[in-house]
Protein backbone atom coordinates (compact mmCIF):
# COMPACT_ATOMS: atom_id res chain seq x y z
CA UNK A 1 0.00 0.00 0.00
CA UNK A 2 1.39 3.41 -0.95
CA UNK A 3 1.87 6.13 1.71
CA UNK A 4 1.50 9.56 1.79
CA UNK A 5 3.27 12.11 4.27
CA UNK A 6 0.89 14.46 4.39
CA UNK A 7 1.47 18.50 4.16
CA UNK A 8 4.53 18.49 6.58
CA UNK A 9 6.78 21.43 6.92
CA UNK A 10 10.25 21.37 5.06
CA UNK A 11 11.57 21.29 8.94
CA UNK A 12 9.60 17.89 9.35
CA UNK A 13 10.28 16.50 6.22
CA UNK A 14 13.76 16.61 5.97
CA UNK A 15 14.00 14.64 9.90
CA UNK A 16 11.24 12.13 8.65
CA UNK A 17 13.77 11.54 5.60
CA UNK A 18 16.86 11.37 7.69
CA UNK A 19 14.98 9.04 10.39
CA UNK A 20 12.59 6.93 8.05
CA UNK A 21 13.67 3.98 9.86
CA UNK A 22 12.95 5.47 13.54
CA UNK A 23 10.26 3.65 16.10
CA UNK A 24 6.47 4.89 16.19
CA UNK A 25 5.89 3.49 19.62
CA UNK A 26 7.64 1.88 22.98
CA UNK A 27 8.77 -0.65 24.37
CA UNK A 28 5.87 -2.40 26.45
CA UNK A 29 6.52 -2.27 30.23
CA UNK A 30 6.17 -5.62 31.66
CA UNK A 31 3.51 -7.21 33.61
CA UNK A 32 2.77 -5.37 36.49
CA UNK A 33 6.17 -3.11 36.01
CA UNK A 34 6.94 0.51 34.54
CA UNK A 35 8.77 1.18 31.46
CA UNK A 36 12.02 -0.35 30.79
CA UNK A 37 13.97 0.32 27.41
CA UNK A 38 12.47 3.07 25.43
CA UNK A 39 12.97 3.55 22.14
CA UNK A 40 11.68 7.07 20.56
CA UNK A 41 8.81 7.57 18.18
CA UNK A 42 8.18 9.72 15.34
CA UNK A 43 7.07 12.80 16.04
CA UNK A 44 4.61 12.78 12.88
CA UNK A 45 3.79 9.79 11.35
CA UNK A 46 3.72 8.25 7.45
CA UNK A 47 0.18 8.19 7.45
CA UNK A 48 -2.70 5.71 5.83
CA UNK A 49 -3.95 6.26 2.31
CA UNK A 50 -7.50 4.69 3.19
CA UNK A 51 -8.39 1.53 1.85
CA UNK A 52 -11.31 -0.11 -0.17
CA UNK A 53 -15.24 -0.28 0.07
CA UNK A 54 -16.92 -2.35 2.57
CA UNK A 55 -17.79 -4.42 0.33
CA UNK A 56 -14.46 -6.46 0.78
CA UNK A 57 -14.50 -6.70 4.56
CA UNK A 58 -14.78 -9.53 6.65
CA UNK A 59 -18.01 -9.84 8.90
CA UNK A 60 -17.99 -11.27 12.61
CA UNK A 61 -20.95 -13.38 14.21
CA UNK A 62 -23.65 -10.98 15.70
CA UNK A 63 -23.49 -10.66 19.68
CA UNK A 64 -25.90 -12.96 21.49
CA UNK A 65 -27.84 -10.14 23.39
CA UNK A 66 -27.00 -7.05 21.51
CA UNK A 67 -26.95 -3.65 23.60
CA UNK A 68 -29.64 -1.35 22.34
CA UNK A 69 -27.48 1.17 20.44
CA UNK A 70 -26.79 -2.16 18.36
CA UNK A 71 -29.15 -1.77 15.49
CA UNK A 72 -29.39 -0.22 11.84
CA UNK A 73 -29.77 3.37 12.04
CA UNK A 74 -33.32 5.00 10.77
CA UNK A 75 -32.91 7.58 7.63
CA UNK A 76 -30.79 10.70 8.21
CA UNK A 77 -30.02 9.15 12.26
CA UNK A 78 -26.71 10.12 13.29
CA UNK A 79 -24.39 7.04 14.05
CA UNK A 80 -23.37 6.85 18.36
CA UNK A 81 -19.85 8.34 18.97
CA UNK A 82 -17.84 5.44 19.30
CA UNK A 83 -14.65 5.80 21.35
CA UNK A 84 -12.14 2.73 21.51
CA UNK A 85 -10.10 2.37 24.12
CA UNK A 86 -7.13 -0.19 23.86
CA UNK A 87 -4.35 -0.71 25.80
CA UNK A 88 -1.17 -3.04 24.79
CA UNK A 89 0.79 -5.12 26.70
CA UNK A 90 -2.43 -5.70 28.59
CA UNK A 91 -0.83 -7.41 31.30
CA UNK A 92 -1.08 -5.08 34.83
CA UNK A 93 -3.33 -6.48 36.99
CA UNK A 94 -3.15 -3.45 38.87
CA UNK A 95 -4.48 -1.44 35.71
CA UNK A 96 -6.74 -3.90 35.11
CA UNK A 97 -8.21 -3.53 38.68
CA UNK A 98 -8.50 0.78 38.43
CA UNK A 99 -9.96 0.11 34.39
CA UNK A 100 -12.30 -2.74 35.69
CA UNK A 101 -14.24 -0.92 38.04
CA UNK A 102 -14.45 2.49 36.24
CA UNK A 103 -15.77 0.47 32.84
CA UNK A 104 -18.79 -0.67 34.92
CA UNK A 105 -19.80 2.48 36.18
CA UNK A 106 -19.75 4.13 32.99
CA UNK A 107 -20.80 1.23 30.61
CA UNK A 108 -18.01 1.04 28.78
CA UNK A 109 -15.98 -2.18 27.22
CA UNK A 110 -12.44 -1.89 26.42
CA UNK A 111 -9.95 -3.93 23.95
CA UNK A 112 -7.05 -5.23 25.44
CA UNK A 113 -3.80 -6.18 23.15
CA UNK A 114 -1.95 -8.89 24.77
CA UNK A 115 1.80 -9.93 24.23
CA UNK A 116 1.48 -13.44 23.71
CA UNK A 117 4.90 -13.65 26.04
CA UNK A 118 3.41 -12.26 29.51
CA UNK A 119 1.44 -15.67 29.48
CA UNK A 120 4.73 -18.23 29.42
CA UNK A 121 6.53 -18.24 32.73
CA UNK A 122 10.50 -16.96 32.70
CA UNK A 123 11.78 -20.99 33.16
CA UNK A 124 9.62 -22.14 29.95
CA UNK A 125 10.92 -18.71 27.84
CA UNK A 126 12.34 -21.23 24.92
CA UNK A 127 9.15 -22.43 24.14
CA UNK A 128 9.20 -19.24 22.52
CA UNK A 129 11.16 -18.23 19.26
CA UNK A 130 10.78 -14.96 17.54
CA UNK A 131 11.26 -14.48 13.80
CA UNK A 132 14.96 -14.67 13.45
CA UNK A 133 15.95 -14.54 17.31
CA UNK A 134 16.90 -16.78 19.56
CA UNK A 135 15.12 -19.44 21.58
CA UNK A 136 13.96 -17.84 25.02
CA UNK A 137 14.45 -13.90 23.76
CA UNK A 138 11.79 -11.18 24.26
CA UNK A 139 12.61 -7.40 23.75
CA UNK A 140 9.94 -7.25 26.74
CA UNK A 141 10.88 -10.33 28.47
CA UNK A 142 8.50 -12.84 29.85
CA UNK A 143 5.39 -13.59 32.25
CA UNK A 144 7.30 -14.05 35.57
CA UNK A 145 6.51 -16.95 37.70
CA UNK A 146 4.14 -19.62 36.58
CA UNK A 147 2.08 -18.60 39.88
CA UNK A 148 2.16 -14.96 38.15
CA UNK A 149 1.41 -16.10 34.46
CA UNK A 150 -1.80 -17.95 36.63
CA UNK A 151 -2.88 -15.09 38.19
CA UNK A 152 -2.29 -13.31 35.08
CA UNK A 153 -5.26 -16.24 33.32
CA UNK A 154 -7.82 -15.16 36.45
CA UNK A 155 -7.63 -11.54 36.10
CA UNK A 156 -7.72 -11.51 32.30
CA UNK A 157 -10.78 -14.17 32.62
CA UNK A 158 -12.49 -11.33 34.82
CA UNK A 159 -11.97 -8.79 31.81
CA UNK A 160 -13.73 -11.17 28.84
CA UNK A 161 -16.46 -12.18 31.76
CA UNK A 162 -16.99 -8.07 32.06
CA UNK A 163 -17.64 -8.44 28.12
CA UNK A 164 -14.16 -6.39 27.37
CA UNK A 165 -12.25 -8.19 24.01
CA UNK A 166 -8.44 -9.18 23.99
CA UNK A 167 -6.47 -9.12 20.86
CA UNK A 168 -3.13 -9.95 20.04
CA UNK A 169 -0.20 -7.42 20.25
CA UNK A 170 2.16 -10.09 18.93
CA UNK A 171 4.59 -11.67 21.13
CA UNK A 172 8.28 -10.54 21.23
CA UNK A 173 8.13 -6.76 20.09
CA UNK A 174 10.65 -6.77 18.22
CA UNK A 175 11.16 -2.97 16.64
CA UNK A 176 13.83 -1.04 15.38
CA UNK A 177 16.82 -1.61 16.82
CA UNK A 178 16.29 -5.29 17.68
CA UNK A 179 16.81 -6.95 14.35
CA UNK A 180 15.46 -8.39 12.67
CA UNK A 181 12.55 -5.93 13.40
CA UNK A 182 8.27 -6.67 12.75
CA UNK A 183 8.56 -3.79 9.98
CA UNK A 184 11.03 -6.05 7.82
CA UNK A 185 8.95 -8.86 9.22
CA UNK A 186 8.20 -11.54 5.62
CA UNK A 187 4.88 -13.33 5.81
CA UNK A 188 6.44 -16.17 6.24
CA UNK A 189 7.63 -14.71 9.51
CA UNK A 190 4.64 -12.88 10.84
CA UNK A 191 3.18 -16.33 10.07
CA UNK A 192 5.32 -17.83 12.70
CA UNK A 193 4.42 -15.17 15.11
CA UNK A 194 1.22 -15.37 14.92
CA UNK A 195 1.66 -19.92 14.94
CA UNK A 196 3.64 -19.13 18.31
CA UNK A 197 0.72 -16.24 19.68
CA UNK A 198 -1.85 -18.96 19.33
CA UNK A 199 -0.08 -22.00 20.24
CA UNK A 200 0.74 -20.05 23.26
CA UNK A 201 -3.17 -19.19 24.00
CA UNK A 202 -3.95 -22.43 23.73
CA UNK A 203 -1.44 -23.82 26.49
CA UNK A 204 -2.64 -20.94 28.36
CA UNK A 205 -6.26 -22.65 27.78
CA UNK A 206 -5.26 -25.96 29.55
CA UNK A 207 -4.22 -24.04 32.50
CA UNK A 208 -7.49 -22.44 32.60
CA UNK A 209 -7.73 -19.50 30.39
CA UNK A 210 -11.18 -19.08 28.99
CA UNK A 211 -10.14 -16.65 25.54
CA UNK A 212 -11.72 -18.84 22.31
CA UNK A 213 -9.21 -18.71 19.79
CA UNK A 214 -12.08 -17.48 17.82
CA UNK A 215 -11.99 -14.20 19.53
CA UNK A 216 -8.89 -13.39 19.22
CA UNK A 217 -10.16 -10.68 15.85
CA UNK A 218 -7.31 -8.33 15.34
CA UNK A 219 -4.38 -6.39 17.28
CA UNK A 220 -1.60 -4.06 16.94
CA UNK A 221 1.89 -4.30 15.33
CA UNK A 222 4.77 -3.64 18.33
CA UNK A 223 5.54 0.14 17.90
CA UNK A 224 2.93 0.30 14.96
CA UNK A 225 5.49 -1.32 12.63
CA UNK A 226 5.06 -3.21 9.83
CA UNK A 227 5.22 -3.77 5.80
CA UNK A 228 1.54 -4.32 5.58
CA UNK A 229 1.65 -5.62 2.11
CA UNK A 230 3.22 -8.53 4.11
CA UNK A 231 1.31 -8.39 7.38
CA UNK A 232 -1.76 -8.27 6.25
CA UNK A 233 -2.01 -11.86 4.44
CA UNK A 234 -0.97 -13.50 7.87
CA UNK A 235 -3.30 -11.43 9.82
CA UNK A 236 -5.99 -12.99 7.39
CA UNK A 237 -4.36 -16.38 7.68
CA UNK A 238 -5.18 -16.53 11.22
CA UNK A 239 -8.40 -15.50 10.92
CA UNK A 240 -8.03 -11.76 12.07
CA UNK A 241 -10.47 -9.05 10.49
CA UNK A 242 -9.12 -6.16 12.19
CA UNK A 243 -5.80 -3.95 12.66
CA UNK A 244 -5.49 -0.73 14.90
CA UNK A 245 -1.86 0.02 13.50
CA UNK A 246 -1.66 2.19 10.60
CA UNK A 247 -1.82 5.98 11.24
CA UNK A 248 -4.59 8.53 9.48
CA UNK A 249 -4.47 12.14 9.53
CA UNK A 250 -7.28 13.19 12.11
CA UNK A 251 -10.20 10.81 12.80
CA UNK A 252 -11.20 8.44 10.02
CA UNK A 253 -13.95 5.85 9.51
CA UNK A 254 -12.59 2.65 9.20
CA UNK A 255 -12.02 1.05 6.19
CA UNK A 256 -11.39 -2.55 4.29
CA UNK A 257 -8.08 -2.92 3.41
CA UNK A 258 -6.74 -6.64 1.64
CA UNK A 259 -9.66 -8.10 3.45
CA UNK A 260 -9.34 -6.43 7.10
CA UNK A 261 -10.52 -3.70 8.73
CA UNK A 262 -8.48 -0.47 9.52
CA UNK A 263 -9.19 1.18 12.04
CA UNK A 264 -6.29 4.03 12.55
CA UNK A 265 -4.26 5.36 15.17
CA UNK A 266 -5.34 9.31 14.87
CA UNK A 267 -2.78 11.78 14.52
CA UNK A 268 -4.26 14.86 16.18
CA UNK A 269 -3.22 18.19 17.33
CA UNK A 270 -2.39 19.23 21.03
CA UNK A 271 -3.42 22.00 22.06
CA UNK A 272 -0.93 23.28 24.33
CA UNK A 273 2.01 22.31 22.19
CA UNK A 274 0.28 23.12 18.64
CA UNK A 275 1.63 19.85 17.69
CA UNK A 276 0.51 17.42 15.92
CA UNK A 277 1.25 13.86 17.20
CA UNK A 278 -0.18 10.34 17.12
CA UNK A 279 -2.65 10.42 19.74
CA UNK A 280 -1.26 7.03 21.78
CA UNK A 281 0.51 7.53 25.55
CA UNK A 282 4.09 7.06 24.35
CA UNK A 283 3.90 9.12 21.37
CA UNK A 284 2.40 12.28 23.77
CA UNK A 285 5.15 11.65 26.74
CA UNK A 286 7.27 12.15 23.28
CA UNK A 287 5.93 15.17 22.73
CA UNK A 288 5.50 16.21 25.79
CA UNK A 289 9.64 15.94 27.14
CA UNK A 290 11.30 13.40 25.12
CA UNK A 291 10.05 10.67 26.96
CA UNK A 292 11.71 12.06 30.04
CA UNK A 293 10.38 10.66 33.76
CA UNK A 294 9.21 13.87 35.64
CA UNK A 295 6.92 12.76 37.81
CA UNK A 296 6.68 16.37 39.56
CA UNK A 297 4.50 17.19 36.28
CA UNK A 298 2.49 14.37 36.17
CA UNK A 299 -0.28 17.09 36.68
CA UNK A 300 -0.06 19.15 34.10
CA UNK A 301 0.72 16.65 31.65
CA UNK A 302 -2.64 14.87 33.11
CA UNK A 303 -4.24 17.88 31.95
CA UNK A 304 -2.37 18.18 28.37
CA UNK A 305 -3.75 14.79 27.52
CA UNK A 306 -7.50 15.20 28.59
CA UNK A 307 -7.72 18.64 27.14
CA UNK A 308 -6.17 16.69 23.75
CA UNK A 309 -8.65 13.86 24.51
CA UNK A 310 -11.47 16.21 24.52
CA UNK A 311 -11.07 18.67 21.79
CA UNK A 312 -10.74 15.48 19.71
CA UNK A 313 -14.10 13.44 20.74
CA UNK A 314 -15.62 17.10 20.45
CA UNK A 315 -14.15 17.24 16.69
CA UNK A 316 -15.63 13.89 15.85
CA UNK A 317 -18.95 14.58 17.70
CA UNK A 318 -19.55 17.29 15.71
CA UNK A 319 -18.02 16.38 12.27
CA UNK A 320 -17.88 12.87 10.67
CA UNK A 321 -18.64 10.75 14.28
CA UNK A 322 -15.73 8.67 12.72
CA UNK A 323 -15.06 6.50 15.99
CA UNK A 324 -12.30 7.81 18.08
CA UNK A 325 -9.06 5.24 18.80
CA UNK A 326 -7.38 5.82 21.84
CA UNK A 327 -3.98 4.08 22.64
CA UNK A 328 -2.23 3.52 26.01
CA UNK A 329 0.00 0.94 27.86
CA UNK A 330 -0.55 0.03 31.22
CA UNK A 331 2.64 2.15 32.56
CA UNK A 332 3.17 4.76 35.06
CA UNK A 333 5.24 6.97 33.02
CA UNK A 334 5.88 10.69 34.14
CA UNK A 335 4.13 9.76 37.57
CA UNK A 336 1.26 7.87 36.26
CA UNK A 337 -0.12 10.99 33.79
CA UNK A 338 -1.21 9.20 31.14
CA UNK A 339 -2.86 6.33 32.92
CA UNK A 340 -4.80 9.23 34.93
CA UNK A 341 -5.54 10.73 31.80
CA UNK A 342 -7.49 7.54 29.84
CA UNK A 343 -8.86 6.67 33.48
CA UNK A 344 -10.41 10.31 33.49
CA UNK A 345 -11.48 10.63 30.05
CA UNK A 346 -13.22 7.22 29.98
CA UNK A 347 -15.01 8.26 33.32
CA UNK A 348 -16.32 11.19 32.19
CA UNK A 349 -16.64 10.60 28.24
CA UNK A 350 -18.76 7.26 28.43
CA UNK A 351 -21.47 8.51 30.00
CA UNK A 352 -22.21 11.49 27.63
CA UNK A 353 -25.61 10.82 25.54
CA UNK A 354 -24.69 9.76 21.78
CA UNK A 355 -21.38 8.32 22.89
CA UNK A 356 -20.32 4.43 22.87
CA UNK A 357 -17.32 3.37 24.26
CA UNK A 358 -17.05 -0.28 22.86
CA UNK A 359 -14.47 -2.84 21.44
CA UNK A 360 -13.43 -2.98 17.93
CA UNK A 361 -15.45 -6.26 17.56
CA UNK A 362 -18.30 -4.43 18.75
CA UNK A 363 -18.00 -1.57 16.20
CA UNK A 364 -17.61 -3.93 13.59
CA UNK A 365 -21.08 -6.10 14.65
CA UNK A 366 -22.75 -2.11 14.09
CA UNK A 367 -21.80 -1.59 10.92
CA UNK A 368 -22.42 -4.82 9.55
CA UNK A 369 -26.08 -3.40 10.86
CA UNK A 370 -25.81 -0.61 8.39
CA UNK A 371 -27.03 0.36 5.34
CA UNK A 372 -23.47 0.17 3.24
CA UNK A 373 -24.21 2.97 0.87
CA UNK A 374 -24.46 4.88 4.47
CA UNK A 375 -21.45 3.72 5.62
CA UNK A 376 -19.69 4.81 2.82
CA UNK A 377 -21.02 8.46 2.92
CA UNK A 378 -19.53 8.64 6.50
CA UNK A 379 -16.62 7.26 5.10
CA UNK A 380 -16.30 9.87 2.52
CA UNK A 381 -16.90 12.52 5.19
CA UNK A 382 -13.62 15.14 5.73
CA UNK A 383 -11.34 13.58 8.41
CA UNK A 384 -12.48 15.36 12.02
CA UNK A 385 -9.66 17.79 13.05
CA UNK A 386 -9.30 19.17 16.33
Amino acid sequence: MKQRWGRLSTGVALALTLVVLAVLGARDPGPGHDVGDLAAPLPMAPRTTGGTSAAAAPTVPAPASPPSWMRRMTPGEKPPQFVLFSFDGAASKPHWDRIMPLARRSDAHVTGLLSGVYLVADQDAARYAGPGHAAGYSSIGFGGSRADVALRIEYLNAALAAGHEIGTHYNGHFCVGDEPNVGTWSTEQWNRELDQFFAILERARGQGFALDPAAVRGGRTPCLEGDWGQAFPAMRGHGLVYDTSQVSLGVVWPYAHEGVWEFPMPEVRVPALGKQVVMMDFNLWYALNGAKDEPDRAGDYTRIVLDTYRSVYQAALNGNRAPVVIGNHFNEWAGGAFGNAVEGFLGEVCVKPETVCATYTEVIQWMQLQDPAVLEQLRRMPAARN
